[in-house]
């Protein structure tokens, strides 16, 4: 099988990785989870992370087909709006956006014009689609209960979980958020071991664990399979299910999650400015 070259970009402030994922041939390439930076305090984004990406699309002669989000981020903001802009290309998300829209819409009281379509997205990736970046072939698998829209994206020898596995030192991903489900993400990743055990596994985060130096974001299935803290072989789902519920009522709402989730959900961008021509995000009160 012929194998896509990836290069992978780490944000130290949100544990984020982005990965650019190439086929050496038509040098056509899909970008995995970008991200726009944003300080909380003074709410401005800054376009710096894209634009190694897009540093690194130029150097190489590459054209950008796809723009990908694995999920609707609850921990950074998405630059896929931006990208496009920048670089052409087709943003893309899972079609259970719309699932994900409603809650969030309802949540923050969206504008009335906001859509719940998924219609924001160039393109919403069914469950088992069979898709190809350049000439390499691809498969969008639905993976949720970290969220309902998560998809897992294998294209050739490499598999792109979005949060649903990290390192096996770390673990899983919680599945407490507005529509998330122990449950499911139990069975989700068993879709995931499924896969061939040479299966190169690409993730979103890292934390560094205790006992571990350095940053990491690529496993294989049979190294999850073996060592996955929450869900190596010989867990059984029900043990899984309460661990996970046990261990997500102790974390804490992620830093970004109000202004991340406004965002993502309109594929990275803002939502319309108000009559001062400033686009403003919501923060509810006593609701998360």
């Amino acid at each position: 099988m012929k194998k896509p070259d990836i290069t992978s970009f780490f944000d130290e402030a949100t544990n984020n990785v982005s990965h650019i994922v190439t086929d050496p041939d038509s040098r056509s390439c899909a970008i995995i989870d970008s991200l726009l930076d944003y300080d909380a305090a003074s709410g401005r984004t800054s376009t710096a992370s894209a634009d190694r990406l897009i540093a690194h699309v130029k150097a190489q002669g590459l054209t950008t087909q796809w723009i990908i989000d694995t999920h609707v981020h609850a921990d950074h903001l998405s630059a896929a709006h931006y990208l496009k802009t920048q670089l052409g290309g087709r943003t893309g998300i899972g079609e259970q956006i719309t699932q994900v829209q409603k809650i969030f819409a309802k949540l923050f009281n969206a504008e009335a014009a906001f859509r719940t379509d998924g219609s924001q997205f160039d393109h919403l990736f069914r469950d088992g689609e069979n898709y190809r970046v350049g000439s390499l072939e691809a498969r969008a698998l639905h993976t949720p209960g970290h969220t309902p829209a998560c998809m897992t994206h294998v294209i050739a020898d490499a598999a792109f979980v979005g949060d649903t596995l990290f390192m096996p030192d770390y673990g899983t991903a919680r599945a407490d958020f507005p529509g998330g489900d122990a449950q499911a993400l139990y069975r989700s990743i068993q879709k995931v071991f499924a896969l061939p055990p040479d299966t190169r596994i690409f993730l979103n985060h890292d934390y560094l664990p205790d006992g571990r130096n350095s940053i990491c974001w690529e496993s294989t299935v049979a190294e999850q399979r073996r060592s996955n803290i929450h869900v190596h072989k010989g867990i059984s789902e029900a043990d899984f299910v309460q661990m996970r519920n046990a261990r997500d009522k102790t974390l804490p709402t992620p830093k970004l999650m109000v202004p991340s989730v406004q965002i993502n959900i309109r594929a990275g961008a803002f939502p319309a400015p108000e009559d001062n021509g400033v686009s403003y995000i919501k923060v509810p009160v006593n609701l998360l």
